[in-house]
């Protein structure tokens, strides 16, 4: 069963089911799930914790086998942890992770009639795409798992976020615009780093006891911070956010982004957007274009509320644009765009949002 992040604690409440799996890219709250769950299987006698960590095909899967059927007569309780980064177990790591997933549904049933627990076991997973999901291995581990779900904070949701972390130690910014421009500011230094946002959260109860936080205590406190996704800026495009795309590509460039990445994302944005537009065309229903494209989640959001006013003229003018940028950003100059890679990227993307803008 899948279960938001939220309710694990009201299930650790009503016991431990032998195998959990966290599936999510968000750091932190992938770490407070594990946290939680050991914390909870130490406190009923799980004193022993073997950690695997899945690197490569030549993985010894056979391992991570033996240590869960080592239990007998005088074994101590123990936590099993499989973390698997790729979220590609290979064939052998299949085949392990289906046997342990009917064996905790053995275990479950043997729970239920009074046997005690003398494992449990924890996989460890980022966000899988649709091919992953529907393989043999994780339809096991769903059907036998409870499959905590963390979920990545999007910009938008970051302040709240972050007004709730603070409250938890106390703290509140001030009522009104005031407070909200504070919690704005928060977040745009931390975006995309909610490692770097919890501890920034932690220096302001250090420096400051709990009860209201002006705007100057917060900007004087938290570091900028944020850490920008080279894959969120064409969501921020389709946003037609002006100030977010700015910041963006300021931190690509100032993080060491490579150019000719953050020129192909955008680029590859437009070419989907043709694509979509030109089998709108032909009399395609927008939901099927949107599938060909492998179009899904936010960014489907994003193009349904855009396409449709957006001129296949206009595509095509930036279009020709990426051509012509595709240049510049290898080192060629060109008499219609700046030598400078970085600028010549901030004008098209500028204009792709002014497009995207006047399309909501």
């Amino acid at each position: 069963m899948t279960t938001p992040k939220s309710a694990l604690t009201a299930g650790l409440a009503q016991g431990l089911k032998p195998l959990y799996v966290i599936q999510g890219d968000e750091p932190l709250l992938q770490q407070e799930c594990l946290d939680e769950l050991r914390q909870s299987a130490h406190a009923r006698g799980f004193v022993e914790r073997v950690v695997f960590r899945v690197a490569g095909v030549r993985f010894d899967w056979s391992e991570v086998w033996s240590q869960t059927q080592s239990r007998g007569l005088f074994a101590q309780q123990q936590v099993v942890e499989i973390h698997i980064p790729s979220g590609k177990p290979g064939k052998d790591g299949g085949q392990v992770l289906t046997q342990l997933a009917d064996m905790a549904r053995a275990m479950r049933d043997e729970m239920v009639n009074g046997a005690a627990q003398e494992l449990l076991l924890l996989v460890v997973l980022p966000t899988l795409d649709k091919t992953q999901r529907q393989s043999t291995w994780f339809l096991a581990l769903e059907r036998s798992a409870e499959v905590c779900q963390v979920q990545k904070i999007e910009p938008s949701a970051l302040p709240a976020w972050l007004a709730l972390r603070l409250a938890l130690q106390g703290h509140q910014v001030k009522a009104g615009v005031q407070g909200v421009q504070t919690l704005q500011f928060f977040a745009d230094r931390v975006e995309g780093n909610t490692l770097a946002a919890h501890q920034e959260i932690q220096k302001l109860a250090l420096l400051y006891p709990p009860g209201e936080l002006s705007f100057e205590q917060v900007s004087a406190a938290v570091l900028n911070v944020a850490r920008f996704d080279v894959f969120k800026l064409s969501q921020a495009v389709l946003s037609g956010q002006f100030a977010r795309v700015e910041r963006m590509l300021e931190g690509l460039q100032a993080e060491g982004e490579a150019a000719v990445l953050v020129h192909y994302t955008l680029a590859e944005e437009v070419r989907v957007l043709c694509r979509i537009k030109l089998s709108l065309a032909k009399g395609q229903a927008l939901p099927m274009a949107l599938r060909e494209q492998r179009v899904w989640g936010v960014r489907e959001k994003l193009i349904e509320r855009v396409i449709p006013h957006l001129s296949l003229s206009v595509l095509e003018h930036h279009l020709l644009a990426a051509h012509q940028l595709d240049g510049v950003v290898k080192g060629l100059k060109s008499a219609l765009w700046p030598h400078d890679a970085w600028f010549a990227l901030h004008q098209w993307a500028f204009s792709l949002t002014q497009s995207c803008s006047l399309a909501k």
